[in-house]
């Protein structure tokens, strides 16, 4: 499917900081419950299913790269409000998409 590029900038993809990461026992796969702090969009909540090559302790502080403006998702009794990016790696196996330098929190996609 390829799409415009005013389509593609209806995405809100912004920048922020893991603050804290827990296990997500009621998920049907492994997973985390993630607080990212997106700056000016707020702190926000994702399940992200990186339990395989992540644990909690690296998470914490590590930038991510996120999509906010999906509608909120309901995974059991969690509300997930943004998409943490990533990609499966050969495994299978969600490897998340970071910045290779620093940016601010809530900085914007261009």
């Amino acid at each position: 499917m390829i799409v415009t590029i005013d389509e593609f900038n209806k995405i809100d993809i912004r920048i922020g900081t893991i603050l804290s990461a827990e296990f997500f026992p009621e998920a049907k796969k492994p997973a985390y419950k993630l607080e990212i702090d997106l700056g000016e969009v707020g702190i926000k909540r994702s399940s992200a299913q990186i339990t395989v090559l992540y644990t909690k302790e690296e998470l914490v502080g590590k930038k991510v790269i996120c999509v906010t403006n999906l509608p909120p998702r309901q995974i059991g009794p969690f509300v997930s409000e943004v998409l943490t990016t990533g990609f499966y790696n050969a495994d299978g196996y969600v490897v998340l998409a970071v910045p290779d330098q620093d940016a601010p929190n809530g900085a914007k996609l261009c």
